[in-house]
């Protein structure tokens, strides 16, 4: 996604790729390439409003810190989470926009990177390219037609909780993906987060654990796969498996007025009261652009988590796991799987966020004592050291305690 947002923006007109960084210095300098005419420099010798120039490096915080090449908007799209926030928060500080193609960091530290933000005379928004964004830019829209929001849905193509490396490997190299990241895509935790990024923006809550997720073949087979009728009025997230069109996003809206249901019988979109809208794909890369320059030039988000913490994404034990087991990261890993959850449930079960066992350079976490198999983890079963997320993850939840019931106006 690097690669193609630095494309993206070499070829948008009134946007320049300034920097760009990557642990690989090869993978760093192939996207700056992309740039049409670009020269390489190194981001220490690199100079302000240079035109052409795109400095490249492996460490990206020398380019935010005091931002020494007057950039006006840093994207971060690693899958990293600790070293991302150390980035956003060193942007931020520089009062350099961010832009979250990294939904992790999104939605562990969202409210404390946009109070951050507000701070700094800045902002952040999540991606307009992925599910979530491309489901808020939705919303706005039918809402602005007069619908009552039903459901914001994501149509997942397949769904394994048991994934594992080992047995996501194939599929990762044919895709050409990081095995850890296509672990993720499968026992469904990236579904999950992008959900209840969805879902802390708009106030809908998942109905159950996890969602309903019922397998279709078809988007428009939700009106017999969800019970619209038993949802309160402020609606839910959720997702199908195995529909068409894949790779596609879904709203229900709502309409009970007879003068506005004889336009929309004539429209094809049935006879209500429930009327599905969706969009057959979502451009990842191609839309980011969109987010940067809303955000840029308008200082409005693509999505912005207006309820707080609404919903956490929390880990479940993928098998038996002995006392002493260790966990390197949360996300993407052979031990857990997420799902999504109701803040007050989170806070009554104790339970940790995947996006929090993030061990980057520690030692990896430690069960404390055995978890059995689908077992909920909390922060009882295994010892949090201290660390940069583990401070700013306190910070917040002081923060959302102190505006209560877990809600921020972003």
């Amino acid at each position: 996604m690097g690669l193609g947002i630095a494309y993206q923006i070499g070829r948008t007109p009134g946007m320049e790729l300034a920097v760009v960084a990557d642990v690989d210095r090869a993978a760093a300098e192939a996207a700056a390439r992309l740039v049409p005419g670009a020269s390489l420099v190194e981001i220490a010798a690199a100079q302000r409003s240079t035109p052409g120039q795109v400095a490249v490096g492996t460490d990206i915080l020398p380019a935010l810190e005091g931002n020494p090449l007057n950039v006006d908007v840093f994207v971060e799209s690693t899958n990293t989470i600790e070293f991302a926030a150390r980035a956003c928060v060193a942007a931020l500080q520089s009062r350099i926009h961010v832009v979250l193609m990294n939904a992790e960091i999104d939605l562990l530290l969202g409210p404390w990177l946009h109070r951050l933000a507000q701070d700094n005379g800045v902002g952040v928004t999540s991606d307009a390219g992925d599910q979530h964004g491309v489901l808020m830019r939705m919303i706005e829209e039918i809402e602005l037609w007069g619908f009552r929001i039903v459901m914001g849905g994501n149509i997942k193509g397949f769904l394994n909780r048991r994934a594992t490396i080992a047995s996501i490997a194939e599929e990762a190299r044919i895709r050409a993906l990081n095995p850890v990241q296509c672990v993720a895509y499968t026992d469904g935790t990236k579904l999950n987060i992008e959900m209840a990024l969805l879902a802390n923006a708009t106030g809908m809550l998942p109905y159950c654990r996890g969602m309903e997720g019922p397998s279709a073949k078809d988007v428009r087979d939700v009106f017999g796969k969800f019970d619209f009728t038993r949802y309160d009025r402020r609606g839910v997230v959720d997702y199908i498996v195995g529909a068409e069109p894949g790779g596609g996003v879904f709203v229900v809206g709502h309409c009970d007025e007879t003068f506005q249901q004889a336009y929309l019988k004539y429209y094809k979109l049935g006879d209500g009261p429930f009327y599905l809208f969706y969009r057959p794909y979502h451009l990842c890369h191609l839309e980011t652009p969109s987010a940067i320059a809303e955000l840029c030039l308008r200082h409005k988000p693509v999505l912005a988590p207006h309820h707080g913490k609404a919903t956490e994404v929390i880990g479940f034990a993928k098998r038996d796991l002995p006392k002493g087991t260790k966990i390197s990261h949360g996300i993407g890993c052979d031990e857990l799987y997420g799902l999504i959850e109701r803040r007050e449930v989170i806070l009554r079960e104790d339970a940790v966020p995947v996006s929090l066992l993030d061990s980057e350079a520690r030692q990896p976490f430690v069960l404390t004592r055995d978890l059995a198999r689908d077992q909920i983890v909390t922060f009882a079963d295994l010892e949090l050291p201290e660390s940069l997320l583990t401070r700013l993850y306190r910070e917040q939840e002081a923060m959302l305690l102190q505006a209560g019931s877990g809600v921020t106006q972003s």
